[in-house]
């Protein structure tokens, strides 16, 4: 299987009141910058998209079904936490046909002992029909912790998404 030509990517920001215009979303263009320079320094060509959407479950889920065969990568932000509003985690984990729990178990920890309450984040990642997807939260500095992390691993996940084998033999 042979790495696309060129990624095509869907940066999805959940928020009711963003939506609404009651405020900028500043999260899914931070996302969209961070993924651009990742690219970027990889010399991989990507379209990069944002779409934000109320916290509303069935908009969610009619989203990801299409669009996991249509990107390469997925993120969204926001709804990961506890409220009553937060249903991106059970909109995302049903339709995952294969998890990646230790990337965000990782980054739970890692946060979490400096900052309790980044061990309140749900947050999944996985693949969605064709599509890898994270599932971050909706804050800038949040999503700037987590890209760190998924960033440092996104080449060796992309290549092991299209069965490109980056081992030595020898090993």
């Amino acid at each position: 299987m042979n790495l696309p030509v060129t990624y095509e990517t869907l940066v999805v920001t959940l928020s009711d009141r963003a939506h609404r215009g009651e405020y900028e979303d500043l999260s899914g263009p931070r996302v969209k910058e961070r993924l651009a320079e990742f690219f970027s320094s990889e010399g991989w060509k990507c379209n990069i998209s944002l779409k934000l959407i109320p916290d509303d479950s069935s908009t969610l889920e009619e989203l990801l079904k299409s669009a996991g065969n249509i990107y390469n990568v997925i993120i969204t932000t926001g709804g990961t936490g506890i409220g009553p509003r937060d249903i991106t985690v059970e909109t995302v984990k049903p339709l995952l046909v294969k998890e990646i729990p230790g990337i965000m178990e990782f980054i739970r920890i890692r946060y979490g002992t400096e900052k309790p309450n980044a061990l309140l984040s749900r947050g999944v990642a996985g693949i969605i029909g064709n599509s890898l997807i994270y599932t971050l939260p909706g804050s800038v500095r949040a999503v700037d912790e987590y890209m760190d992390e998924i960033l440092k691993t996104l080449r060796h996940t992309i290549y092991m998404q299209y069965g490109i084998d980056t081992h030595s033999k020898d090993q």
